[in-house]
């Protein structure tokens, strides 16, 4: 899904979410030959009838003034904060974007393509009554939203961003026909302070929500480790009709406004799992989205460029070079020099929680136990 005009989604100068990410994500692709291995569509922005499947109608008409006049912009709805500043045609923006990701579901649902990628996506702070963390409208939730709107009994939302997804977790808190897992850095050092493992889900829903909360510098070996210790089972366990994943890129060493220390090759890796695990156990149908990610040269138009590879069947060697127009690219745009390859020369390694062992002085080995003694009993598992 790519619509140009998804590129003003844009805070202003200065702002982290800086659109330049998009733009150079999408040239990458197309510096690869992937916009000819795959169909690009764009979709009409979502309405108000599907802005309201996760939204109140007195938020969106929030958003609409604040678009309007934005020194209007209401603070108690998020709108017109440091993270959230308001912007003229901001409504419009944001419902392009989440109306790319309601059109993906709507295609993966439909058969018409197996996979679907909205890496403009992935806003996953957006409550239904007010802007967060970056995020106006959650196209992430719209989109699981619209899945069960069209009949899928199980619709399962994986999370790697390294903020907890908590707008699509409060969303569907108490529907047990959704699986939120999110794998995030620990809440006490990180925004939004929230995602602790005890959060599992409502009263109707319980085990329903999975939270992760790794410690601060975390790097592949862990992270890899932890998504291979959860994920793959609770999915197993659940079976969904379709999978929705959530791919931000700020886990990455580089990023500025977080503690990870995972590489490009591990974002890669996950990427190929969340592959894996839609063809085991959705017949395939994969709706993958963008997310956070602030280091916008070195990092995200990399990892989200082998995100549509991985979708389109044509995963790039890591160890190929940039094509040089990219890179005179990314010079004229931001005076930065681009990377020359799609690696960061790293060789990921999954160690099994299982065949490995559990280590009770390892911080992430006890975050990763907690986590599965929470929710895997829900699920009939063994933690």
């Amino acid at each position: 899904m790519w619509d140009e005009a998804v590129t003003g989604y844009d805070f202003g100068p200065g702002h982290p979410m800086d659109p330049v990410r998009l733009s150079l994500t999408m040239r990458l692709v197309e510096s690869f030959g992937l916009d000819k291995q795959t169909t690009v569509a764009a979709a009409p922005a979502a309405g108000e009838s599907t802005l309201r499947l996760v939204h109140t109608r007195d938020y969106i008409g929030a958003v609409r003034a604040a678009s309007a006049d934005p020194d209007s912009a209401d603070p108690r709805r998020g709108l017109g904060t440091e993270d959230d500043p308001a912007f003229h045609g901001m409504h419009e923006v944001s419902a392009l974007i989440a109306g790319q990701s309601v059109a993906a579901a709507d295609t993966v649902w439909r058969g018409t393509h197996a996979h679907a990628v909205n890496f403009a996506g992935g806003l996953h702070h957006a409550m239904p009554d007010r802007a967060s963390g970056f995020c106006v409208y959650n196209d992430a939730a719209l989109a699981v939203a619209r899945l069960l709107e069209s009949g899928a009994e199980r619709v399962a939302y994986v999370d790697v961003d390294v903020h907890h997804g908590d707008g699509v977790q409060t969303a569907f808190w108490n529907d047990p026909r959704v699986l939120t897992i999110s794998l995030h850095e620990h809440p006490h050092t990180l925004f939004p302070q929230t995602g602790y493992p005890h959060e599992t889900g409502g009263p109707d829903a319980e085990g329903a929500a999975v939270n992760v909360a790794l410690p601060a510098g975390t790097g592949d070996d862990g992270w890899l480790r932890a998504f291979h210790a959860v994920v793959p089972e609770l999915i197993g366990a659940f079976r969904p009709r379709v999978l929705v994943t959530q791919h931000g890129a700020d886990t990455h060493v580089e990023d500025p406004l977080a503690h990870l220390a995972v590489s490009l090759d591990a974002q890669r890796a996950v990427a190929e799992s969340c592959h894996e695990l839609a063809h085991r156990y959705s017949d395939g149908r994969w709706v993958a989205l963008g997310g956070g990610g602030y280091a916008v040269v070195d990092v995200v138009p990399r990892s989200w460029t082998h995100l549509v590879a991985v979708a389109a069947g044509e995963p790039i060697d890591p160890a190929t070079e940039i094509p040089d127009e990219w890179r005179h690219e990314v010079y004229r745009r931001t005076r930065q020099d681009a990377p020359r390859r799609m690696t960061d020369g790293r060789t990921p390694h999954v160690r099994s929680f299982e065949d490995g062992g559990y280590d009770p002085a390892d911080r992430l080995d006890q975050a990763v136990l907690a986590t599965r003694r929470a929710v895997f009993p829900h699920h009939g598992l063994m933690p």
